[in-house]
């Protein structure tokens, strides 16, 4: 037999007179036949190639299928170098014994173990001669070698006071089991008439049909117990429908802060594949939002032992345990119990995507990242969006950065229309009022007002006064975030487009509570949600500025005309309404905003395609204050 190339160098190597200490170690010097035999066979089964190690065998059918049950069983990633230590032959017989060491997926100590290979001659060829144990002392003709893992128990994601946000929730998950099955088609419709059952028929009639066994539990979906109750009498009897109770860490309540905490369940293929070994297939991991973005974290690591399993996966025997468990550590969030709650009954009757956030002024401190059902991903934190009127707080702050001479009550004109290089702005409904005082204009909203004083100022002031109070900031958090864009004007109509929160202003309605509480306050902060995060602050505003900006957005409240008069009965709010329009409809269809402080909490609430459909921002404002009152 010809020994591999790496073997062959190393004898040539020895010849030239290379020093034989280099060579110590190396399975490439050998020194008999029976010992060549059993070493190509081990380098075979540590380079996972059972059908070449089972030809090195008396019973390579057999050994085949053994090895590759093995190998299998330790995991796609696991890698083994086993070495011959010693070789004892008697006549035609011999006995090598050997050393293994296997480096298993997401494991950092290796697993160790000695072992004996028999061997017979036949004719000039030594052979190994198969059993079970020759892979390892602990295996039987009937068993194979597995690896259990066995997760600690989870830590907990905790609100601000530290309490935990998740508890252990009764769920029933609902599937299919193909062989209970008399009628695919019928049993897809009805589950997919259920609401709560999230599937059409056709992806459940695939996922039967791509089912790896007849007795295979098909997964469709997982439910709390007080969900399933509801809809148990309309699917448990349905043919081919099976259930399995456990129990999950779960939030309050099915949408409470969602996405911003995620989930726990089944790792994915895909988390599996990315996480380099540190999550297997079985795992429970984070999926989305902070519990995946912080999964290392919260979840630990877990026992990995090697065992002996028969064919039906059942365990006989325990190996060794390779890694002793870690338990994960848990992650206290900025996120206030009852400001979370109060953002949460806020939205629960709008219908439309939208969001509410909420940061404490003075520290950046996220108390609450609400989304409605309809927000397919967290707009509050991550969505990019014209910010319409409430941008006028940048702009404004623009002026009186560079115009100290002006002060709230300086007038402006508030004609119902303006016309910049050949396009037209008007004002709602194309209200207008005579000179009034820059307050009053903020108040009411007046576009053309904050159009044509922003035209008198250098280009990129606007630009600059949006940096100042946060646009573009770099943010440090866990999860998807987005902290604005606004590219220099292309032109005179887009510069005062960008006035208004158009033109190609983006924000987020994260962004646009830090930007209100810093115009208010006097002091930009960077947001954070983990507890543990250090405030960051940037360059602190004139003082003079900080009070101007703060009669302005009292005014939006105060003034009986004002946008934001409806929330003068809580006191102490302040801010800026806004209707942004996006697309390319004829008329426009709009969003609706409200950003606004009330003593240390700065907030934002965003309704898309809210002043299309009438949902006012100020009401839902409203409610939501009055839940934090």
């Amino acid at each position: 037999m010809i020994a591999p190339i790496s073997r062959r160098v190393g004898v040539v190597l020895a010849a030239a007179g290379v020093a034989a200490g280099l060579l110590v170690g190396c399975s490439g010097s050998h020194s008999s036949p029976e010992k060549s035999a059993a070493q190509n066979f081990l380098d075979r089964v540590g380079a996972r190639d059972a059908a070449g190690a089972a030809a090195l065998t008396s019973a390579p059918a057999d050994a085949q299928d053994a090895l590759q049950a093995s190998l299998t069983g330790l995991g796609s990633g696991a890698k083994g170098a086993l070495e011959v230590t010693a070789v004892r032959t008697k006549g035609t017989s011999s006995t090598a014994d050997f050393s293994a060491s296997w480096t298993l997926p997401g494991v950092s100590s290796p697993w160790r173990y000695t072992g004996q290979l028999p061997l017979t001659q036949n004719g000039k060829t030594w052979q190994v001669t198969w059993a079970a144990t020759d892979l390892h002392p602990g295996l039987t003709d009937t068993t194979h070698l597995a690896v259990r893992r066995v997760q600690p128990a989870r830590a907990a994601l905790d609100f601000a006071d530290g309490t935990p946000i998740l508890s252990s929730t009764p769920v029933v998950r609902v599937g299919i089991e193909p062989k209970l099955v008399t009628n695919l088609d019928a049993l897809a419709t009805a589950l997919a008439a259920v609401p709560q059952l999230q599937s059409t028929a056709a992806e459940i009639t695939a996922a039967v049909k791509a089912a790896p066994s007849p007795t295979a539990f098909v997964p469709v979906i997982t439910l709390r117990r007080s969900v399933y109750e509801q809809i148990r009498n309309r699917i448990h009897d349905l043919a081919g429908t099976v259930f399995q109770e456990s129990t999950q860490l779960l939030a309050p309540a099915a949408h409470f802060a969602q996405p911003l905490l995620g989930s726990v369940g089944p790792a994915t293929a895909e988390i599996v594949a990315k996480s380099n070994g540190r999550v297997a297939a079985g795992d429970e991991t984070g999926l989305g939002g902070i519990e995946q973005a912080l999964d290392p974290k919260l979840a630990g690591s877990p026992a990995v032992n090697v065992v002996t399993v028969d064919a039906g996966g059942t365990t006989a025997k325990t190996l060794a345990t390779v890694s002793a468990s870690v338990p994960g550590t848990a992650v206290t969030l900025t996120i206030d119990r009852a400001t979370q709650q109060a953002a949460e009954n806020a939205l629960s009757g709008i219908t439309q995507a939208a969001s509410i956030v909420a940061v404490q002024r003075s520290t950046g401190r996220i108390l609450a990242d609400a989304n409605s059902a309809a927000a397919t991903y967290d707009l509050a934190l991550a969505g990019a969006f014209p910010a319409g009127s409430t941008f006028k707080i940048v702009t404004w702050t623009a002026a009186f950065t560079a115009k100290p001479g002006l002060t709230p009550s300086s007038t402006v004109a508030c004609p119902a229309t303006t016309t910049v290089d050949g396009r037209t702005f008007e004002n709602e409904n194309k209200f207008s009022y005579p000179p009034i005082p820059i307050s009053s204009a903020f108040g009411y909203s007046c576009n053309t007002s904050a159009i044509n004083t922003a035209m008198a100022l250098p280009a990129d002031a606007v630009g600059k006064a949006a940096r100042q109070l946060g646009l573009a900031a770099t943010w440090t958090l866990p999860v998807a975030s987005f902290s604005g864009a606004l590219p220099a004007p292309a032109g005179l109509t887009e510069q005062a487009a960008d006035a208004i929160g158009q033109g190609r202003v983006q924000v987020s309605p994260l962004l646009m509570a830090l930007i209100a509480g810093a115009a208010s306050s006097g002091t930009p902060v960077l947001p954070n949600v983990l507890a543990d995060a250090t405030p960051r602050k940037g360059a602190a505003l004139p003082p003079s500025l900080t009070a101007t900006m703060n009669n302005l957005m009292q005014a939006t409240v105060s003034l009986p005309q004002g946008t934001g008069h409806a929330l003068a009965d809580i006191g102490g709010v302040e801010g800026k309404t806004g209707t942004a329009e996006y697309g390319n409809a004829t008329p426009p269809r709009s969003h609706a905003w409200f950003a606004g402080v009330r003593g240390d909490v700065a907030f934002a609430v965003f309704v898309y395609d809210g002043a299309s459909a009438g949902i006012s921002p100020v009401t839902v404002s409203h409610a939501f204050l009055v839940g934090i009152k």
